[in-house]
């Protein structure tokens, strides 16, 4: 991983919580708990989605894959296309179950929500700037996109962010969406 790499994931990470958080503070419990219909995602559990699977790849998953022997003839499925996986995430591009790991379940009391984010998303940032691995050389598969470089699975877990912010910000323009916060 280069300076500019470890630049560029720090700020990413940084950003796309930042732009969730915004987004996010503030709701009541009636607002985080709306789903526009049975089948749908409320905006909890979509925050409950980001944290679970932010400390499965960041916490548990880039840890793992720091343990293995460097392969020097291994490489991603998306090598030298970064942008373009963040692309594919970040613009809900493709639709996608998550796997059951990392289903909400209401795991956390809602007023917990955004201090688990918040301290899943500092871990991440300090692994980043903490880290004196090279991140292009370890790998992880992804079940849609194959193999990954730890380094794409820093900005994909950014992108991850901004796709589910996207959601969120869709359901708050949604029709039956509670407009004003619950007494």
């Amino acid at each position: 991983m280069t300076p500019a790499e470890r630049e560029r994931a720090v700020n990413y990470l940084t950003q796309s919580r930042d732009n969730l958080l915004r987004t996010v503070r503030g709701l009541s419990r009636e607002q985080l708990q709306f789903k526009p219909a049975p089948d749908r995602w409320s905006v909890a559990d979509c925050l409950e989605h980001l944290i679970l699977v932010e400390n499965r790849r960041i916490g548990e998953g880039i840890p793992a894959a720091l343990q293995q022997t460097v392969d020097p003839a291994r490489r991603s499925a998306y090598e030298g296309r970064d942008e373009e996986l963040v692309h594919l995430v970040a613009g809900r591009v493709q639709r996608a179950q998550a796997p059951e790991p990392v289903r909400p379940t209401g795991r956390w009391p809602h007023d917990r929500l955004i201090p688990e984010l918040e301290a899943v998303r500092e871990r991440s940032a300090d692994l980043v700037a903490m880290t004196q691995a090279n991140l292009r050389q370890y790998f992880s598969p992804h079940p849609l996109f194959g193999d990954l470089d730890c380094y794409q699975w820093l900005l994909l877990v950014a992108a991850h962010s901004d796709r589910h912010r996207a959601q969120i910000e869709e359901l708050i323009a949604s029709p039956g969406f509670p407009r004003a916060a619950a007494v």
